[in-house]
């Protein structure tokens, strides 16, 4: 029989009376039995803590707790969810030495773990109790604005009547009803989004925060509520403040969410730390991305890219005692061929990194080959870049009449798709789209989806698309300058175009590009004849029939490269 919590210093008597409550039985009709109470209350009265029991519902004392003069630490007696709709099955009956009713720990205890009361008994000068305080978790409005809980208190203890078995089976059939007739959109649920920052980053934590929400709904996540903190310095072990993680447990509790997804990089101890306080789906940037990507890929390319990243990025967490990774099995965060090995050793987690290495490397000499059937049939290539969501596939298809997929979403385009179009003097230019950039691109993404950008490194000219519209356009250019650095990239001749210049005013793109590009709208095949004269100036310059030099093409014959559908059966528009 243990006793949990803070017992260091209790004298042997002190331990033998905690082990003697273990012997009480609490029926689900009474809220505590005047047994117990007494028990309570002559440790609490000798010991100057406070004391506790979580008790089931057929009235087995399942934990005795105690804790010191103002807290009680409840034991990890498992963290998995209860059931929509349904409590935990057990309730928690403890002493307070002073006066007062339900603390805050209190009721971050009853809404986060979902117990099926929270019962204070308030112990008097003379060791007996005096008046008892209860609470209870509580259905909530669609606008969530009420508490998720309500608390009765103080009521004299010869007085108390109340019974838990009416109570909660009351409330649970209030609460299955809600859930029945709550229609939640999203296919993944409710979470909400968290940006903590210091005071340097406060003046982007908006702009932040939106992109962070665009993500979220690619994932197909119905975002319920934004947290914003801003501190002096990020909380080691928490991120947040632990008195504004209970906010956050609190509000999740109002708006029935079951994820957190925060706009930064955990750590893996800062991950199974906020797993274990708020019992719920952590999730940071990383893992938001990843789980994109795991849903948008189509090529095996793409499909063996993402089980490479999110390997790597499980492998240091392999090693932890990690709540939140036993959450990532389905769902948002736990999509994609590497959903199924969250929990495997380290040693067959690093043969199978070695393993997808090897075939994406295989697949990357491959498309070399395709690259230089191209080359040697002399069709330049223009490869397509820019940051996710900036229009540069709805503008492959506006300048090819293709019909690959364009949506207003981050990352809708993750495999390369090419296509041919043909200029005057039968000159033809292969446009290929690739996958947009974003901001602190996750290294694990970045390593393996680095073949992918094999297309730009070949291309005779960039295109940088630039959403001329969006007000974060030049942190937009910056991250784009920044990747294309580390792709080696940075010096390839390149045209920017701004795009989406019909959601501004007339004249107002012509201004924010100011002579740097052309401004097009990719929605408006009129607006493209600038665009399409530019990229003619810059592959023959001066009018000449030949390319501007560049690397000479493989001299292998046909017969020993690879044949593939896509220098074949590329769709033909003429501009």
């Amino acid at each position: 029989m243990e006793i949990h919590g803070n017992t260091t210093g209790l004298a042997p008597a002190d331990l033998k009376a905690l082990e003697r409550i273990y012997r009480r039985k609490v029926p689900f009709e009474q809220l505590l039995t005047p047994e117990l109470a007494r028990s309570l209350c002559e440790v609490s009265h000798a010991t100057g803590r406070q004391a506790g029991v979580l008790v089931d519902r057929k009235g087995v004392v399942e934990f005795v707790i105690v804790g010191d003069a103002t807290t009680l630490w409840l034991p990890d007696f498992g963290r998995l969810r209860a059931a929509r709709g349904r409590f935990r099955g057990l309730r928690l009956i403890h002493t307070h030495l002073g006066p007062e009713g339900l603390t805050r720990d209190d009721i971050v205890d009853l809404t986060r773990l979902r117990l099926d009361l929270v019962a204070v008994i308030n112990v008097g000068a003379d060791g007996q109790p005096r008046t008892v305080h209860y609470g209870h978790n509580v259905p909530v409005p669609d606008d969530g604005d009420a508490p998720p809980y309500e608390t009765v208190g103080p009521i004299p203890y010869g007085k108390l009547d109340v019974s838990p078995a009416q109570l909660v089976g009351a409330l649970e059939e209030e609460f299955a009803r809600q859930q029945r007739s709550r229609a939640v959109d999203a296919k993944d649920g409710r979470a909400i989004l968290v940006h903590v920052t210091d005071r340097r980053g406060a003046l982007h934590a908006e702009e932040s925060l939106h992109e962070l929400e665009e993500l979220a709904r690619t994932a197909g996540v119905d975002v319920a509520d934004v947290v914003l903190q801003v501190r002096p310095q990020i909380d080691p072990k928490f991120v947040l403040g632990r008195g504004k993680v209970d906010e956050v447990v609190l509000r999740a509790m109002q708006l029935d969410v079951e994820v957190l997804i925060f706009d930064r990089n955990l750590t893996p101890a800062q991950g199974a730390a906020l797993a274990r306080v708020t019992d719920l789906k952590i999730l940071d940037r990383t893992q938001l991305i990843l789980d994109i990507f795991a849903q948008r890929a189509e090529s095996r390319d793409g499909k063996l890219q993402v089980e490479l990243a999110q390997m790597k990025y499980l492998l240091p967490r392999l090693g932890t005692k990690d709540d939140s990774l036993s959450r990532l099995t389905g769902g948002i965060g736990g999509r994609g061929p590497g959903e199924t090995k969250l929990e495997i050793g380290r040693r067959r987690a690093r043969e199978r990194v070695t393993r997808l290495e090897a075939e994406l490397k295989s697949l990357g000499k491959q498309r070399k080959q395709r690259r230089s059937r191209r080359g040697r049939r002399d069709v330049p290539i223009v490869s397509i870049v820019g940051y996710t969501n900036a229009g540069k596939s709805t503008l492959l298809n506006a300048l090819t009449g293709a019909d690959t997929v364009a949506e207003d979403k981050l990352f809708a385009t993750l495999d390369t798709r090419s296509r041919r179009i043909r200029f005057p003097r039968e000159r033809e230019v292969v446009i290929t789209d690739t996958v947009g950039f974003i901001r602190e691109l996750p290294k694990e993404l970045f390593a393996a989806f680095r073949a992918t950008f094999e297309e730009a490194q070949d291309a005779d000219l960039l295109l940088h698309v630039v959403d001329v519209s969006d007000p974060a356009i030049a942190e937009h250019v910056r991250a784009t300058e920044e990747i294309l650095g580390k792709l080696e990239l940075a010096t390839m001749p390149r045209l920017t175009v701004f795009n989406k210049r019909d959601r501004l005013p007339p004249g107002e793109a012509e201004r924010i590009a100011a002579g740097r590009g052309p401004t097009v709208s990719a929605l408006d095949r009129t607006t493209l004849r600038p665009l399409l004269e530019a990229i003619e100036r810059h592959l023959w310059p001066l009018g000449e029939d030949r390319l501007v030099e560049r690397e000479a093409p493989d001299e292998r014959a046909p017969d020993e490269l690879e044949d593939h559908a896509l220098d074949d059966d590329l769709p033909v528009a003429a501009p």
